[in-house]
């Protein structure tokens, strides 16, 4: 066997051991791409004219992709909400509405994940958002730091998958999807998994804490009504907007999402009066991680163009074939293998570099008897996707989600706190992905039934 032949194998060799320099991922997928197509084009087995193909390459996979249009637009959606302060005003509006209920703090910031945290769009701008938004006020109200950041990187997780989040867009162009359909396909787990927590978070209450462990500072929240129309109602209509205009095909996504970047802007100036310096500063934030996000998408491309040259995508099958698995044995090597890649790069690279190695393999997997279709099979396992990454991203002891909040919590708040406080979701989590294996209607019923598919 030539050299060549190894080209694909050494191309994820030398990925793997750069993501660990800490250099710019985009950087590292372009320059890995951009070095193996030279060293082809030395030893005559690159052509020339192929290198003509790389502008076109990165332009289809962003100029020609109708969804990536609407990122921007959502992350700036995420930021804005952030800037103005309507993450705090919500968690106080639903803790008062929440007051009779035990753990009241911890069920908000869970429902505070899956409102506002989807547009974060990284899993460290989730979970920042959260730890600064809640922690100090659970800290304040006596929350144990295990119960209170565990609460916080449950919501911030969870938020990453719930629709309109910037992943399930990533996913359902990797998967061959509408965005409509993977907007659905998440959604009754993610509410399985919301009452799981919040469930959790009672008892825990109930058994563990004392009542005077909670008597902070009483806050003054003035009148109902209007406290509910401008900490719920006006973040939350605007948040169901995007995603019902969406989901029922009214508008194109990035149509939605310009609606959504606006009505966050002027919540803004509401919330924090006519302050230009607050939308400048928003805008720049959104101009720096969607620079990142869109870097490594056309990194991305640019290294899929040359591994695929050199048969890369044959390698997946490749794989699976020589272990000689039952389709079910192959999906669970495959949740596996993103389950532990989670744990050192970020959904975005995920997405957009290992799927598309993996695609081939589970495009190949025949689950549509299981399932109901071919189709439906497919959004089966984006939403198993999905929930796995996020279980990674909550997993000990090198979940992402970990380590951003407590770069985010005071110092006293200790990782063997931090550790503690999650053990019991993840256990959780687990249980509700072993549910979507073995029931896929808890995945396609919705999907299904709003949109017939």
């Amino acid at each position: 066997m030539i050299l060549v032949d190894y080209f694909p194998l050494l191309m994820l060799l030398t990925l793997a051991v750069l993501l660990f320099t800490g250099f710019p991922v985009g950087g590292i997928l372009a320059g890995v791409g951009v070095s193996f197509a030279l060293l082809g084009l030395m030893i005559d087995e690159f052509p020339l004219a192929s290198l003509y193909l790389v502008p076109n390459k990165v332009y289809s996979a962003i100029g020609e992709n109708l969804i990536y249009p609407a990122v921007p637009m959502l992350l700036f959606m995420g930021v804005a909400l952030e800037i103005s302060g309507a993450a705090r005003e919500l968690l106080l509006c639903l803790q008062r509405i929440l007051a009779r209920i035990p753990g009241n703090m911890c069920v908000s910031v869970i429902l505070i994940g899956l409102l506002l945290a989807p547009m974060a769009g990284v899993i460290g701008a989730s979970v920042a958002t959260i730890t600064l938004a809640a922690l100090p006020t659970m800290l304040e109200q006596r929350y144990r730091p295990e119960v209170a950041t565990g609460a916080i990187a449950a919501a911030g997780t969870l938020g990453v998958i719930a629709p309109p989040a910037i992943m399930l867009f990533f996913l359902s162009d990797a998967l061959d999807l509408t965005i409509a359909n993977m907007f659905l396909a998440p959604i009754v787990p993610i509410l399985c998994l919301a009452l799981a927590f919040s469930v959790y978070f009672i008892v825990s209450d109930i058994v563990w804490s004392r009542p005077q462990d909670k008597a902070g500072t009483q806050i003054d929240y003035g009148p109902l009504l209007p406290h509910i129309i401008r900490g719920l109602v006006l973040p939350v209509g605007l948040i169901v907007l995007v995603l019902g205009s969406i989901i029922a095909g009214w508008v194109a996504p990035s149509e939605s999402a310009a609606v959504g970047a606006v009505g966050a802007a002027l919540l803004i100036f509401l919330y924090r009066g006519f302050d230009i310096s607050l939308l400048r500063k928003a805008l720049y934030r959104t101009m720096i991680i969607t620079g990142m996000v869109f870097f490594v998408v056309m990194g991305a491309s640019l290294f899929s163009l040359v591994f695929r040259f050199y048969g890369g995508d044959d390698i997946a099958i490749g794989l699976f074939e020589s272990l000689a698995l039952s389709d079910f044995g192959i999906l669970f090597v495959i949740l596996l293998i993103l389950f532990v890649l989670g744990f050192f790069i970020d959904w975005i690279e995920i997405t957009l570099v290992s799927l598309p190695i993996l695609y081939p393999a589970i495009k190949a997997l025949d689950f549509a008897q299981y399932v109901g279709s071919d189709q439906l099979a497919r959004l089966w396992i984006g939403a198993l996707i999905a929930l796995v990454l996020q279980t990674s991203f909550l997993t000990p002891p090198f979940g992402f989600a970990l380590f951003f909040l407590k770069g985010s919590a005071p110092p006293e708040i200790s990782m063997a706190s931090i550790y503690r406080g999650v053990v019991p979701l993840v256990l959780l989590q687990l249980l509700m992905i072993g549910l979507v294996l073995i029931l896929p209607a808890t995945v396609t019923w919705l999907p299904t039934a709003v949109l017939g598919s």
